[in-house]
């Protein structure tokens, strides 16, 4: 608990078994919540965050990235988390971060807190690769141009928010696949939330979660729809239901809560 806020991590994993206990065993004692979505693995991953103490849910199928944030989301709110923090399970960001990037949240600086991965330059020397790079550095140029605001990165899977965030934010109109996460940092922009970053390193490893250059190539076209409908929307052209306040989040039927060696491998 940080200033009386209940503090809430939610972990969307994929086949993270070799990697969640040392991600677990980073989250700092000021966390209230642990909770992890697996997305129908197909390791041990699921079983393992349970037998860990952690809050788990599990897919009845694979359904990409962004429904599993969906999932991760709502069921922070209904535990009764104050601020959600995301964090991969890879490893890929260090937890340790969690509570300066929730404090800024819970004293009200901002309402979303990014881990930037370009603030202090530590993305190349961290191990990303070159294209990926390049690629995070013209979409980010491009949306701060449209978007009128100026953040070093939109493409960070390292993200703090107020509840008032999740609760106000249209996320299921955005897509289960990895755009989702630069639907919502627009949505938040289109919303006039205010939103931070923090520099964190990063680390590029084989265990570590990354998407291939085909897939890349498809967010980045995604990236850019979302800039065009976000532009569109704030001038009148027409209205886009990714911009539009959230209806309510009733639970769906897709996902189950499971106690520790209730599951094997997928």
């Amino acid at each position: 608990m940080i200033n009386g806020r209940r503090v809430a991590v939610v972990m969307p994993a994929y086949n993270a078994e070799q990697t969640l206990k040392q991600t677990i065993a980073d989250i700092p004692e000021s966390v209230d919540i642990k909770i992890l979505v697996d997305d129908s693995s197909k390791d041990h991953t699921a079983q393992l965050a349970a037998e860990l103490g952690v809050l788990t849910f599990v897919h009845d199928r694979n359904y990409g990235y962004g429904r599993n944030q969906q999932t991760c989301y709502r069921e922070a709110l209904a535990a009764g988390a104050d601020i959600v923090v995301m964090v991969h399970p890879d490893y890929q960001y260090t937890p340790l971060l969690i509570t300066p990037m929730a404090s800024m949240v819970a004293y009200n600086v901002y309402d979303v807190v990014l881990g930037s991965r370009i603030v202090g330059g530590g993305a190349l020397k961290g191990g990303m690769p070159l294209y990926k790079y390049v690629f995070n550095r013209l979409l980010t140029a491009c949306q701060n141009l449209f978007l009128r605001v100026k953040l070093s990165e939109y493409h960070t899977g390292f993200r703090a928010f107020d509840r008032r965030v999740l609760e106000t934010l249209p996320l299921s109109q955005n897509s289960d696949d990895f755009v989702f996460d630069n639907e919502m940092l627009a949505q938040a922009v289109m919303f006039n939330f205010r939103i931070g970053e923090v520099s964190c390193p990063t680390k590029y490893f084989r265990e570590a979660s990354s998407i291939s250059f085909r897939r890349s190539v498809r967010y980045g076209f995604g990236v850019l729809a979302t800039t065009l409908k976000f532009f569109a929307h704030k001038l009148g052209i027409f209205r886009s239901p990714l911009f539009e306040r959230a209806p309510g989040y009733p639970r769906p039927a897709y996902y189950t809560k499971v106690a520790p060696g209730a599951i094997g491998p997928g």
